[in-house]
């Protein structure tokens, strides 16, 4: 019998940076044999398509949106496959997406050395940890580790600070108000149930900004947990692999704001919706216009691939609050429909405004 094989799992706020983090581990992987699994928040595959892109992923045929990706593991030829699983979030439907996903691969994991989890930001850590204590899989598979992933400057910039300080403003006013916002129970759960924190985008910030990120970090850890900065997700994987905690032997270790409950609930309002645009789209003019359409919606995170007249590059969307990163992947590829797809992430979204704007755009 094989030992139990290691799991990571890579959780963090929308936009912290937890792809890149992994795109890095992948290109740099010196020879693992590692499977990932994705949580997506929406419809459209975007984090697993970034990180295919990564170079050293076998290509996987489709599967019909209502299945279970194929589990392929080509370990003689190649020594990454990517998983994607999204029907929901993980820490909401562990027993229907992720238990029959999981008990697939361990059919293989002698032909594995690692899997890695990337949650969606939204997904509560514990629930999914608590799975590998089920007999079906806590035999074969333990969590050595988890990885919460932090975005610096939006801490430094008062993103979060300030939706607490809102907050305790209308609890002073209004007494009925007895409840903290879902995203800060959420923040703070991913960081009490860390392994290992892991700042990025360090280098927009200077370091006075950096002490003040773990300032606020730092009181919510329950445990001796070690900070590191990052930049791009340049880390080295012997840092983020092999941390042996057992962590689902431990939880009680780790607190949650809901720990009392038997279920827990996100936030109705907070969900997502897509845009897809057979049309082009001048960059400078797009990120313009998404930058608008955050100041006038509720919009977290913004996430896509733009097709940009003239370019043989697909271009990569990024938007977290008011930041927006850009950059080309790859090349399009020749049976590869040139579309625009664009997921949104916020409270109470209005998708048919958002959509009427982009078609708008010259």
């Amino acid at each position: 019998m094989a030992a139990k094989i290691p799991v990571t799992v890579i959780t963090g706020f929308l936009g912290s940076g937890k792809t890149t983090l992994i795109r890095h581990l992948l290109q740099n992987n010196q020879g693992r044999r590692i499977a990932v699994l994705v949580n997506e928040f929406g419809e459209l595959g975007i984090d697993g398509e970034l990180l295919r892109s990564c170079q050293v992923c076998p290509e996987e045929p489709e599967a019909p949106e209502t299945e279970i990706p194929p589990i392929v593991l080509p370990v003689n030829v190649n020594p990454v496959n990517i998983i994607e699983l999204t029907n929901g979030c993980l820490c909401c439907t562990v027993q229907e997406e992720f238990l029959p996903t999981m008990l697939e691969l361990l059919k293989r994991r002698d032909e594995l050395d690692c899997i890695l989890i990337e949650t969606s930001g939204l997904a509560l850590p514990k629930p999914l940890i608590q799975a590998f204590r089920w007999h079906e899989i806590c035999n074969a598979a333990t969590v050595d580790g988890v990885i919460t992933v932090v975005d610096c400057e939006a801490v430094t910039a008062g993103t979060l600070a300030m939706d607490l300080q809102a907050v305790e403003a209308q609890r002073q006013a209004d007494p009925s108000l007895d409840h903290e916002t879902p995203l800060q129970e959420l923040f703070e759960d991913q960081l009490a149930c860390a392994d290992l924190i892991v700042l990025t985008k360090t280098d927009l910030v200077d370091a006075a900004a950096q002490a003040d990120a773990l300032s606020l970090i730092q009181p919510e850890l329950s445990r001796s947990v070690k900070i590191v900065p990052s930049q791009q997700g340049w880390l080295d994987p012997s840092l983020l692999l092999g941390f042996h905690a057992a962590v689902e032997e431990h939880l009680d270790d780790r607190p949650s704001h809901h720990d009392t409950e038997e279920d827990h609930d996100h936030d109705d309002e907070i969900g997502s919706t897509h845009v897809i645009l057979d049309r082009t789209f001048d960059p400078v003019q797009l990120q313009a216009k998404l930058a608008s359409l955050v100041q006038e919606q509720e919009i977290y995170r913004v996430k896509g691939f733009v097709a940009v007249p003239n370019k043989s590059m697909r271009l990569v969307m990024q938007g977290v609050g008011t930041r927006f990163d850009r950059y080309y992947d790859r090349p399009w590829q020749t049976e590869e429909l040139r579309q625009t797809r664009l997921v949104f992430i916020g409270r109470a979204i209005d998708s048919t405004a958002i959509e009427a704007q982009l078609v708008a755009l010259p």
